[in-house]
C-alpha cells in the first residue's frame, strides 16, 4: 500500500543519542526584584510552538530557524520535530499557503540554513563579511553563533538581502561558513546593529525577556525559563545580556534524518541487483562516431522504482516504517544510459569514468569529453539525474508559478530515485557490462571513478558519500548549500523571476528558500559531504575527492565551494592565487582530499548575495585546461594531489575572459 509518512521513522528510535538533557546552564536564577521587574524562573529548555514570533514582529516566522517551530518528539534522535504551523507561512500572490503538514518530517533544521531575522533600518556597518570571516569570532562581533553545549563560537558572515528591491524589505542573514553539527542546539545573538540614526532598539517582546519586564504577550511568559538558559549560556561565553538586540535558539537535524532514505534505497536495491548489478539492454551501437571514439553505445538499465510515477512530480512510495519501498504497481523502470569507449581502449582497456551532468542537463553531456576519454584512457558513461534533469525544468517552473512552493518537495523526492540510479549504473557498468561478450574486453571494470561538473559536481558530493563502488572522484565547480548558491547564481535568474511572481515579498522568498533546504538536505551534498572520508555511512567505504573551483564563477559561487571543501575535510592545494579561510594549505604531492582554485583574470567577486556578472563566465574553463586534465588523471589513478599548472600558478588571464574596465558593482 502506498502511504505518506506523517510521523518520524520509528526504526530510528533505537540506538541513537539525543541532545543534551534538559538542564539549566549558565548563571543563577535572578532574585526577586522590587523595582517592577518580574522574577525570572530557573533555566530550562522548553519551547512553545508558535505561529508567529513577536521577537521579530515585522515578519511572521522570523527569526528562522527557531525551536519555537518545533514540538517535543521522544521518538526522534534530537527529541524534537519540526512543526511549522500554517499560520507561520507566507500567503502567495495566488492566495495559497504552502502547508508543510503531511510532508516528510524532520527532527531539526538544516545544518546549512541561513539564520534569518529582520531589523528594520539596519545597515551592514560592522558586520563580518566573506573577506574577514575571522571577525565573526571576535568579542565585538555584532552577530554571534554559539554551540549551546560547548559555548564554541561558529565562524560566519552576515549580510542584508541585496536581492530585495527596497531597504524596508531586507532580511538580515547570518551564514555559517562551516557546516553545523548534526543534532546540535545552537544559540544566535545579535547586538550593536546600527541604523542610520544609531543603535537599533530591541523589539518590545525581546526587551521584556532581556530586561525582565512585565509583558502581556503569552509567548514571553512561556519563555522566561528558556531565556534564563539562553542568557546564561551567552553570559558564560562573554556575551553580555544587556547588550543584546535579539537572541534565539534552534536545533539541527540528525544525520539519519537526512540520509536514512537514500541509504535504505541503496542497500535494498544493490542487494536485489546481485553482484553484477541490474540487468541492461543495448539499444544502439555506433562504431567510429568520432576520430577519438571507437563506439558510442546506448542502452537501458532495469532499476527498481521507488516513486508513485517515474515522471516529474512523482513522490516516494513509503512503507509503514516510513522508508521507501518499490512501487507495487510499477516496481521497475528502464533507465537510459550512454557510453563512449575511446579508440585507446583497443590497445589498453579503459577505466570507467561516470560523469555527472550540469544544471538540468542530460546524459548527452558526456560528448564534451571525447578528448579526455581518448588521451587518458577513460570510457565515459552517463545518465540523466532525474529530479534535476532536462525533463524537470518545466515542472519546476510550474511549481514556482503555482503559488504552492511546498509542491517542490516532490523534486527532492524524485532526486532520491535519480541518485539511486547513478549508484546502480556504476555497479551495472563495472560488474555486468564489463563482462559483455562484445564490448567487455575494452573496459577495465576494476578502475572505477566519478567526475561531475557544476550540478554534477554538487551532487557528486552526495554520490561520493554513498558509493560502494567508487572511492575517488573529481568534483568540478561545485558548492553547497543551495540556499546560499541560488541568489548568487545567474542560472537562478529565470526561476527567481517566477518565484517573485508568486511571492513578491523578498522576506518570504528567503524564508521559503531556507524552509525547503530541510528537504534538499536529503539529496544535496550538505546532508552527505561530512561522511565522504570520515564518520562513514553504514556499509560504506571511505572516499577521497578532488574539488576544483573557478574564481569569479557566474553560476556557482566560490563561497559555496569553500564551504563544501571545509565540510569534506579537504586541504587547500595551493595554486598561487589566494588563501582560503579554514582550510589547511598544502603544496601537493600528498594523498587525501583536496580543494584547488583556478583564476582567469576576473575582478573580485561580489561579497553580497547577487550573481557575479563581470566579464565572461569562467564556469566551463577548468575542464578545458591541459593542466587540469593531468591533475584529474593523476588523482583518479593514484590518489595523489598535484598542481600541474605552469610554475604552480593556476592563473590563465589569456583566455580572453575579461575587459579590465568591466567590474561588478560593489555591494553598497
Amino acid at each position: 500500500m502506498i502511504t505518506r509518512a506523517r510521523s518520524f521513522f520509528r526504526w530510528l528510535t533505537i540506538g541513537f543519542l539525543g541532545l543534551a538533557p534538559l538542564t539549566g546552564c549558565g548563571g543563577e536564577t535572578a532574585p526577586p526584584e522590587d523595582d517592577g521587574k518580574v522574577t525570572e524562573p530557573a533555566p530550562e529548555e522548553a519551547w512553545p510552538n508558535l505561529e508567529c514570533d513577536p521577537l521579530v514582529p515585522s515578519f511572521c516566522a522570523f527569526p528562522w530557524p527557531s525551536n519555537v517551530y518545533t514540538v517535543e518528539d521522544a521518538s526522534t534522535p534530537t527529541g524534537r520535530r519540526v512543526n511549522v504551523l500554517d499560520g507561520s507561512l507566507p500567503v502567495s500572490a495566488q492566495g495559497k499557503i504552502s502547508s508543510m503538514v503531511g510532508l516528510l518530517p524532520s527532527d531539526g533544521f538544516s545544518t546549512a540554513a541561513a539564520l534569518l531575522a529582520e531589523m528594520p533600518g539596519a545597515t551592514e556597518a560592522g558586520f563580518p563579511t566573506p573577506l574577514d570571516i575571522e571577525r565573526s569570532l571576535a568579542d565585538d562581533s555584532p552577530t554571534i553563533l554559539l554551540e549551546a553545549t560547548t559555548g564554541e563560537r561558529v565562524p560566519h558572515f552576515t549580510e542584508l538581502d541585496h536581492s530585495a528591491p527596497s531597504k524596508e524589505e531586507e532580511t538580515l542573514m547570518i551564514r555559517p561558513v562551516v557546516r553545523l553539527k548534526d543534532a546540535t542546539r545552537y544559540i544566535v545573538a545579535i547586538r550593536g546593529v546600527q541604523g542610520t540614526d544609531g543603535t537599533l532598539p530591541a523589539s518590545e517582546a525581546f526587551a521584556a525577556l532581556r530586561d525582565r519586564l512585565p509583558s502581556e504577550e503569552p509567548s514571553v511568559e512561556d519563555r522566561r525559563g528558556l531565556y534564563a538558559d539562553i542568557f546564561g549560556r551567552l553570559g558564560d561565553a562573554g556575551i553580555a545580556r544587556d547588550d543584546l538586540q535579539l537572541a534565539w535558539d534552534f536545533t539541527t537535524a540528525s544525520r539519519d534524518n537526512n540520509t536514512a532514505l537514500l541509504v535504505h534505497m541503496r542497500d535494498e536495491a544493490l542487494e536485489a541487483a546481485g553482484p553484477n548489478g541490474p540487468p541492461y539492454t543495448i539499444t544502439m551501437v555506433e562504431p567510429d562516431p568520432d576520430p577519438q571514439i571507437a563506439f558510442r553505445i546506448e542502452g537501458t538499465m532495469t532499476a527498481p522504482l521507488y516513486l508513485t510515477s517515474p515522471d516529474p512530480g512523482g513522490r516516494l512510495v513509503l512503507g509503514q516504517d516510513g522508508l521507501p519501498e518499490p512501487n507495487p504497481s510499477q516496481p521497475t523502470r528502464e533507465v537510459p544510459w550512454r557510453l563512449l569507449i575511446p579508440k585507446s581502449a583497443e590497445t589498453t582497456p579503459a577505466a570507467l569514468l561516470q560523469y555527472g551532468h550540469g544544471l538540468l542537463g542530460s546524459l548527452g553531456q558526456i560528448e564534451s569529453f571525447k578528448d579526455l576519454a581518448n588521451d587518458y584512457g577513460y570510457a565515459i558513461f552517463g545518465l540523466t539525474l532525474i529530479g534535476m534533469g532536462d525533463d524537470d525544468s518545466t515542472w519546476i517552473a510550474d511549481q514556482l508559478t503555482s503559488g504552492d512552493v511546498a509542491g517542490l518537495t516532490a523534486m527532492f523526492e524524485r532526486q532520491h530515485q535519480g541518485m539511486l540510479e547513478y549508484l546502480l549504473a556504476m555497479r551495472m557498468m563495472s560488474r555486468g557490462f564489463a563482462q559483455d561478450p562484445t564490448y567487455g574486453a575494452l573496459l577495465d571494470g576494476d578502475q572505477r571513478y566519478y567526475h561531475g561538473i557544476s550540478q554534477g559536481g554538487i551532487f557528486g558530493g552526495t554520490y561520493m558519500a554513498l558509493s560502494t563502488d567508487v572511492t575517488r572522484g573529481v568534483l568540478g565547480v561545485m558548492g553547497m548549500p543551495y540556499n546560499l548558491l541560488l541568489n548568487r547564481s545567474v542560472d537562478f535568474g529565470v526561476f527567481f523571476a517566477l518565484f517573485q511572481l508568486s511571492y513578491p515579498d523578498p522576506r518570504a522568498q528567503q524564508l521559503l528558500l531556507n524552509m525547503i533546504q530541510l528537504f534538499w538536505d536529503r539529496t544535496e551534498p550538505n546532508g552527505y559531504v561530512p561522511y565522504i572520508r570520515e564518520d562513514l555511512l553504514p556499509n560504506t567505504p571511505a572516499h577521497e575527492v578532488l574539488m576544483r573551483a573557478a574564481i569569479g564563477d557566474h553560476q556557482v559561487s566560490t563561497l559555496g565551494a569553500q564551504l563544501m571543501a571545509r565540510a569534506a575535510g579537504a586541504k587547500h592545494l595551493r595554486s598561487g592565487l589566494r588563501d582560503v579561510y579554514g582550510l589547511e594549505a598544502i603544496d601537493g604531492a600528498t594523498s587525501g582530499s583536496g580543494y584547488v582554485e583556478y583564476g582567469f583574470g576576473l575582478p573580485d567577486e561580489p561579497i553580497c548575495n547577487i550573481p557575479m556578472t563581470s566579464c565572461e563566465d569562467p564556469h566551463g574553463l577548468i575542464r578545458k585546461l591541459e593542466a587540469s586534465k593531468q591533475q584529474l588523471d593523476t588523482f583518479l589513478r593514484t590518489g595523489e594531489l598535484v598542481n600541474a599548472c605552469p610554475d604552480g600558478i593556476c592563473s590563465f588571464p589569456d583566455q580572453g575572459m575579461c575587459d579590465a574596465s568591466d567590474a561588478t558593482p560593489p555591494c553598497l
